[in-house]
């Protein structure tokens, strides 16, 4: 008597088709949510960051900036690179550190097939003493924005006040919008 353990070819194929069918169905369920997860990470940090910002500048009772800072060390709209906070004292969205400013925190780049965007052209968040902004103007909603998926952009809202509150999907559609019901779309 010849007693196998093993498989058929006929069962290995079978098996190796239905393996393939799954595959094929959960990868793209798999890319969205590994979007989805990059998205929201990025937001959660910026929110993090922020928070973490006017804390600093309540806590030691001076201005604090967050911004991307360019080669000569002034905040530019390039909110998809390197974000700095750093103290900032005369409140001139410029690092000084010939003037005792220090760089305290510094986020990596997000990935550059994404956007990340605040207002239309807003190059810096400055907190002051109270925690709240002291720049005019200061206030609006970031938008952060994946490449070829619209429909999981993400904001955080920046209040006046130097509060921060994330979008939130709505209701009937699943998309994210800002207070006053409008989509977060990046330009």
């Amino acid at each position: 008597m010849n007693k196998s353990n093993g498989f058929t070819l006929l069962e290995l194929m079978v098996s190796v088709s239905i393996l393939m069918v799954l595959i094929t169905l959960g990868l793209p369920s798999f890319k969205s949510f590994t979007i989805e997860m990059k998205v929201d990470r990025e937001i959660t940090t910026l929110h993090r960051m922020v928070m973490q910002t006017k804390n600093i500048a309540v806590n030691s009772n001076t201005n604090i900036t967050l911004c991307p800072l360019n080669s000569s060390n002034t905040c530019t709209s390039d909110w998809h690179k390197v974000l700095s906070v750093f103290s900032d004292h005369n409140k001139n969205k410029k690092f000084e550190p010939t003037k005792g400013e220090v760089i305290i925190q510094v986020k990596e780049a997000i990935d550059p097939n994404d956007k990340l965007q605040y207002g239309k052209s807003r190059t810096a968040l400055v907190f002051g003493p109270t925690g709240h902004l002291v720049i005019w103007g200061g206030n609006a909603t970031f938008k952060y924005c994946p490449k070829g998926h619209e429909d999981m952009n993400r904001g955080l809202i920046i209040s006046r006040a130097g509060r921060a509150y994330q979008t939130v999907a709505h209701k009937d559609d699943g998309l994210d919008r800002n207070r006053s019901g409008k989509l977060i779309t990046c330009d």
